[in-house]
């Protein structure tokens, strides 16, 4: 499992080393005047240096910054101060969603039967429920860690997790990570970051899920050899995307801002309702203008997050 993990913080580093970079990078009237001789190298490289603001964002982050609970409603450079990073990751993301993730999506959902992909949901999301059980003990929710256990000890006997008969009895499912484990023990969300791929998340869900989600859970120790685990993390990927099509055209305005808004009252919200929190308290926006009511009814926003298996699409896990 410590290969797969390594592998995908190395293509992570790959990936975030030009972002940060590309702004010192001279740009064409830069390399004529050079080759006129109107200026020298030396001068060009003085004068680009100036010119990264994400190396410079970076450079001035303070600590205090890294303490901050972030929530939609906080200022901007109190939930977000790496956005300059941020949105050359955003936008990374929404190039490879567009050109790769999307069309694969469209295929996946026209192409497969709506039986097959159950089936793998079904399959998928009984892998996690021991993780799950295990985070609702370290929360301190016995009740519901006993339910998820039965509930997986159900759909495992009787079709090897391939159905869901457990749902019949009221055994629903509630998925868990160690972030959310976190959060319940008061663990402040450090500010807002995407990660390559995966997309939004903060320091504090980014850290559990590299470094103790990953490990966790049983999908690496089932599946060890390498092509059967990339496979299955694609094809998971791709049914997540496929879930999410219809709301593409939810967003207006500014996308990353919406979607980051979005993600941290999403977060704020299943953190408070495990804590037994006001939900409400601080978290939500005054202005929500970016979101086209139209859109949103009851049949298409589940009232409880909790009661959802679902997770935003990377445009995350």
């Amino acid at each position: 499992m410590s290969t797969q993990t390594f592998k995908f913080l190395l293509c992570g580093a790959f990936i975030y080393t030009p972002l940060a970079i590309a702004d010192t990078t001279p740009t064409d009237t830069e390399k004529n005047a050079v080759i006129s001789n109107a200026v020298t190298p030396s001068e060009i490289i003085e004068t680009t240096k100036p010119r990264s603001k994400t190396i410079e964002t970076l450079k001035n982050i303070k600590t205090d910054q890294l303490k901050v609970d972030a929530k939609a409603s906080q200022p901007e450079e109190v939930k977000d101060p790496l956005q300059p990073l941020n949105r050359k990751v955003h936008s990374f993301n929404m190039t490879l969603d567009k050109a790769v993730v999307r069309p694969v999506a469209v295929q996946y959902k026209e192409k497969i039967p709506e039986q097959a992909r159950g089936t793998f949901a079904n399959f998928r999301n009984n892998l996690r429920d021991p993780w799950n059980a295990v985070n609702q003990l370290l929360q301190g929710n016995s009740k519901q860690a006993a339910q998820t256990l039965g509930r997986f000890t159900v759909n495992t006997v009787t079709s090897l997790g391939l159905a869901d008969p457990a749902k019949r009895i009221d055994l629903n499912s509630q998925r868990e990570t160690f972030g959310n484990t976190l959060g319940v023990w008061g663990v402040p969300s450090g500010p807002y970051v995407i990660i390559p791929v995966i997309g939004p998340s903060t320091f504090r869900d980014g850290f559990a899920m590299l470094a103790v989600d990953t490990f966790a859970r049983p999908q690496g120790y089932i599946f060890e050899d390498d092509k059967i685990f990339w496979t299955y993390n694609a094809v998971d990927g791709i049914d997540a995307r496929a879930q999410f099509l219809e709301l593409d055209s939810i967003v207006q305005g500014d996308q990353y801002a919406a979607l980051r808004d979005v993600y941290l009252q999403r977060r704020n919200y299943e953190i408070a309702m495990r804590s037994g929190d006001d939900p409400s308290q601080g978290m939500f926006m005054e202005d929500d203008a970016f979101i086209d009511d139209e859109f949103i009814d009851d049949e298409a926003m589940p009232s409880d997050p909790l009661e959802t298996d679902e997770t935003l699409p990377t445009t995350n896990e």
